[in-house]
């Protein structure tokens, strides 16, 4: 009887999160194990960049395609940001916190990919204001856009 009970408890434990959302979830725990090892922060941080240039590069071609720019925006307009890995997907950390994330669209099986802020961005606007947006592509006025948004953020 209390092997059921145990068995039940386990079960409904993950009641409400989907396949997508537990991978996601066990990403995390396996990136706080990796940031946990032994080695020097130079180290934790180029190992970290790499992972998330590894990430990129296994998305799906649309994705990978918008990620790579995305990247490559950070790091010629934000450069004091940290590519790092985060639930398993590319974001940018000031001083150890994540500012901002991409989010591709095959990992939720959504429509389109995501593009987020967290609070440490500090991109208020009023008592009211985006904090991620929908991307099913990237055009120059969407990169203009985000340039002025990751620069503004890391004020």
């Amino acid at each position: 009887m209390a092997e059921t009970k145990a068995t039940a408890a386990k079960t409904k434990s993950y009641d409400g999160f989907t396949e997508e959302e537990r991978a996601a979830m066990k990403e995390r725990a396996a990136e706080l194990k990796k940031s946990a090892r032994a080695g020097t922060a130079a180290e934790k941080a180029a190992a970290a960049a790499q992972e998330v240039v590894d990430k990129i590069a296994e998305m799906e071609d649309a994705d990978r395609l918008i990620a790579e720019r995305i990247h490559a925006l950070v790091l010629e307009h934000a450069p004091q940001l940290a590519p790092r890995l985060w639930y398993g997907s590319p974001a940018y950390a000031l001083n150890g916190k994540v500012l901002c994330f991409f989010q591709e669209s095959t990992k939720f099986k959504l429509r389109y990919s995501t593009l987020g802020f967290n609070d440490v961005a500090k991109l208020d606007d009023g008592t009211m204001w985006a904090t991620s947006f929908a991307i099913t592509s990237l055009s120059e006025a969407d990169e203009a856009r985000f340039v002025d948004l990751i620069t503004r953020a890391v004020v």
